[in-house]
C-alpha cells in the first residue's frame, strides 16, 4: 500500500482516502461498529463558537454563550488556552469537525479518534442508548433555535432569558437518572404544539383546577380529600426539578413551559457523556493509537508521520504528577487510554497478578472482544471499579490522602498492598458516581392550600454539605420557576438528621 499523503498539507481528496483507510481498519478489523460519518472542516473562529454553544450546531441564542465566547477567545489569542483538534457530536450521521490548521497527520489522528472511537462509544454504550436520540437531535436542535426565536419576538429578550436563565443554573437537577421510557426526540416538535395546542383551550393553574377546590376552601374533610388526591397526581418524591416545574408550576405561561421542557431535554442529552467522560475518551484515545500504528505497519503513513502523531498523542495523555502546579486530578485521556491498554495487555499476556484480578478476561485473546463489551455495558464508575488494576495504580502512583480539616497534614491512608489497591479503587470510583457531578436534589412536598411553596430535599452524601450561599441562589432561580418561595433542606442520607435548611427569600 502506498502512503496516503505526504507531508502536511492536505485537501478534500486526501480526507477521503485518510477515512477510507482508517474505516477499513476500525470496522474490517477491529470490529467497530459506527454511524455515518460527516467530517466538517471550520475554522479556528468556529472551533471558539462551537465550543461557547457545548459543541451543538444550530444552538439556539442565549447571552452565556456570547460570554464564553469571548473569555475563550481571548484567552486562546493570548496564547493561555490551545483549541480541541475537534469536536464530535453524538448525532446520525455522526459529525465531526475538524481545524482546517491540522496538518494532515493530526486530520488522520482526529478521524480515527472521533470518527470511529467517539462514533462507536456512542452508538453502542448503553447509556446512549437510553438516554439519547442520535437520529433526531439535529432535527430538534432546529425546532429549538426556531422556537426560542420566535419567543424573542414575542415576549420579547428579556423575558426569554429570565426563563433561560433558570433553566440553565437548574439543568443538572434537570435530569432524570433512571430511564422511564426511550426517549424519541423527533416526536418532541409534533407533541410541543399538540401540548400547546391543548393548554390554549383548557389550562388553568394547578391549584385551580384541583376537583373541590372552592369547597376544599372552607370544609375540613373536603379540603383533607382534595389535597390527598392531588398529592397522588403529583407522585412525589420527583427526582427531576426541571420537570416538575414545567408539568405543575402555577405561574409558568406556555411558552415558559417548552423553553424549560428544551433546557430539560438538551440536558438530558448531555447526561451520558458526563457520566462517561473516562470511558468515552479512553475509548477514542486507544482506538486513535492503534487504528494508527496499524496505519505505519501497513506503510500507509511514513515514520515522519508516526513520530509526529506520538508526539500529540503523548500530549493528550499526559498526567502531571501530584506536586506539579499543572495537577488537577486525573486527566481522563491518560486515566482510560492506561486502563484501556492494560485490558488489551491482560487478554493476551497476563501474569498471575492479573488472573488473580481479572479471571473473566485474563488470556482470553481476544482483547477486541473484551473492550468492546467494556465500552457497551460500564460508564466511568464502574469501569474504573472493575477494571482499575494494580500495574496503572502503581504507573499512576496512586494512593488514598486522607485530609482532615481539624489536621495540620495528610494522612496516607491506602498503599500499593492488596487490601489498599482494592480501597482505592474503590475510593476513585466513588468520585465518578453521579452523585458527585452534582448534587441530587428531589421535590419533596408542595403546599397545595396555603403559601404554595415548594420543599426540597438534598440528601448529604459522607457529611458533603452544600455551598450555603450557592445554595440561596440557585433556589432564587427555582422560585423563578415554580412562582412561589422555595425551601431546600439538607438531611443527612444514612442517618435523615436534618444538617440544614435554606430558602429562596
Amino acid at each position: 500500500m502506498g502512503l496516503l499523503f505526504s507531508g502536511a498539507d492536505w485537501d478534500f481528496q486526501t480526507l477521503g482516502a485518510i477515512h477510507r483507510a482508517c474505516e477499513d481498519i476500525a470496522v474490517g478489523e477491529f470490529g467497530l461498529q459506527t454511524y455515518p460519518n460527516q467530517i466538517e472542516v471550520i475554522t479556528s473562529e468556529q472551533m471558539l463558537d462551537a465550543y461557547s454553544s457545548n459543541g451543538l450546531p444550530l444552538m439556539y441564542r442565549h447571552w452565556s454563550f456570547g460570554k464564553h465566547f469571548a473569555r475563550d477567545e481571548a484567552m486562546y489569542r493570548r496564547g493561555f488556552q490551545g483549541l480541541a483538534y475537534e469536536i464530535v457530536i453524538n448525532s446520525s450521521p455522526c459529525i465531526a469537525y475538524v481545524m482546517e490548521e491540522n496538518t494532515a497527520t493530526l486530520q488522520t489522528l482526529v478521524i480515527a479518534h472521533a470518527c470511529f472511537g467517539h462514533n462507536h462509544f456512542f452508538r453502542n454504550n448503553y447509556l446512549f442508548r437510553q438516554w439519547t436520540d442520535a437520529e433526531a437531535i439535529l432535527g430538534y436542535l432546529q425546532y429549538a433555535k426556531s422556537y426560542v426565536t420566535e419567543c424573542e419576538e414575542r415576549h420579547g429578550t428579556a423575558a426569554v432569558e429570565r426563563i433561560l436563565d433558570a433553566a440553565h443554573a437548574l439543568r443538572h437537577q434537570g435530569i432524570h437518572r433512571y430511564p422511564k421510557r426511550r426517549w424519541r426526540l423527533g416526536e418532541e416538535a409534533e407533541r410541543a404544539l399538540a401540548r400547546r395546542t391543548h393548554a390554549e383551550a383548557t389550562y388553568d393553574p394547578l391549584m385551580r383546577t384541583v376537583p373541590g377546590y372552592a369547597a376544599a376552601r372552607t370544609e375540613p374533610e373536603a379540603r383533607r380529600q382534595v389535597e390527598e388526591e392531588a398529592r397522588a397526581r403529583l407522585r412525589l418524591p420527583e427526582e427531576n426539578l426541571l420537570y416538575f416545574c414545567e408539568k405543575h408550576s402555577p405561574r409558568l405561561a406556555e411558552w415558559e413551559r417548552e423553553l424549560v421542557r428544551i433546557v430539560r431535554l438538551l440536558a438530558q442529552y448531555f447526561y451520558p457523556q458526563i457520566q462517561t467522560k473516562v470511558a468515552n475518551e479512553g475509548c477514542a484515545t486507544f482506538c486513535h493509537y492503534e487504528i494508527l500504528t496499524r496505519l505505519h505497519e501497513r506503510g500507509q503513513i511514513s515514520n515522519g508521520s508516526l513520530l509526529e502523531f506520538l508526539h500529540s498523542h503523548s500530549s493528550v495523555i499526559m498526567q502531571p504528577q501530584l506536586g506539579d502546579q499543572r495537577f488537577s486530578g486525573w486527566n481522563p485521556y491518560a486515566l482510560g487510554f492506561a486502563i484501556m491498554k492494560d485490558i488489551q495487555r491482560v487478554c493476551l499476556d497476563p501474569d498471575q497478578e492479573d488472573r488473580d484480578w481479572f479471571p473473566a478476561f485474563a488470556g482470553n485473546g481476544d482483547p477486541w472482544a473484551t473492550l468492546r463489551d467494556v465500552w457497551a455495558n460500564y460508564r466511568d464508575e464502574g469501569l474504573i471499579r472493575q477494571f482499575l488494576g494494580p500495574k496503572v495504580m502503581r504507573a499512576f502512583r496512586m494512593v488514598h490522602l486522607a485530609d482532615r480539616s481539624a489536621e495540620t497534614t495528610y494522612r496516607v491512608n491506602e498503599i500499593h498492598d492488596a487490601d489498599g489497591y482494592r480501597r482505592i479503587a474503590s475510593l476513585l470510583a466513588e468520585q465518578y458516581d453521579p452523585a458527585h457531578i452534582a448534587p441530587m436534589i428531589d421535590v419533596a412536598d408542595v403546599d397545595l392550600f396555603g403559601n404554595r411553596s415548594l420543599k426540597l430535599v438534598h440528601e448529604s452524601q459522607r457529611g458533603i454539605r452544600l455551598d450555603a450561599d450557592m445554595a440561596r441562589k440557585t433556589l432564587l432561580c427555582a422560585e423563578t420557576l415554580w412562582g412561589y418561595r422555595v425551601h431546600l433542606q439538607e438531611r443527612d442520607a444514612e442517618s435523615g438528621r436534618v444538617l440544614a435548611e435554606h430558602a429562596s427569600s
